[in-house]
């Protein structure tokens, strides 16, 4: 996946503490199994209401959603995060993420931003006064800003997980930084442990 650096654009505000990713993608679409065609199931509940966030004008072009405390709570699916993806999120900003989203995201390349509750009411203040100012989410930095607004606002963001987005590392990238660790400890392994067949790996 692509290295994930800065994200500008347009937000979304969604002022909701405790949004579970039940709400965030419902439970019948689970079945699917790619990873895109998610987005028109995206708070599917929730677009019902024509006022709601993702209902309102240029939401359909936003890379950022900005959320309440507690988000991605709830069931671990990480149907989640890629209906966030479809739909266009690059980055999510909240003031505290459920573990096991957090983890899903990191691995996804889906970058997330987590800043105090109160550097998260002036971020929702400053979007109520204009829904169409361009934020800003720079990994690099970690910093999340408004410049209409005057706003700079540092968030967390583990070294760990900041390293992998940079460097644009899902599992199977992570786990191929140690290709080369793999194969020697693979070739002194007894002859009489369990083994792929040859061309086994490859299919044929």
């Amino acid at each position: 996946m692509a290295g994930v650096q800065r994200i500008s654009g347009r937000a979304v505000a969604l002022e909701r503490n405790d949004v579970d990713t039940d709400q965030i993608i419902p439970a019948a679409w689970l079945k699917r199994v790619e990873r895109t065609g998610f987005a028109t199931g995206l708070f599917e509940a929730w677009r019902k209401d024509p006022d709601f966030a993702l209902n309102r004008p240029g939401a359909e072009t936003a890379k950022i959603l900005v959320a309440g405390a507690n988000f991605g709570c709830g069931s671990s699916r990480e149907h989640a995060v890629w209906a966030l993806q479809d739909f266009g999120f690059r980055a999510v900003v909240a003031s505290g993420f459920a573990d096991i989203f957090r983890n899903n995201s990191i691995s996804a390349g889906l970058a997330l931003a987590q800043v105090t509750p109160d550097a998260a009411t002036r971020l929702f203040s400053a979007l109520a006064v204009d829904p169409a100012a361009e934020v800003t989410v720079d990994v690099a930095a970690r910093v999340v800003t408004i410049a209409p607004a005057g706003l700079s606002e540092p968030f967390e963001l583990s070294d760990f997980a900041q390293w992998r987005l940079l460097e644009g590392l899902d599992d199977v990238a992570l786990t191929l930084q140690y290709e080369a660790e793999i194969a020697g400890y693979e070739a002194g392994r007894g002859s009489w442990l369990p083994a792929l067949a040859p061309g086994a790996a490859d299919g044929t």
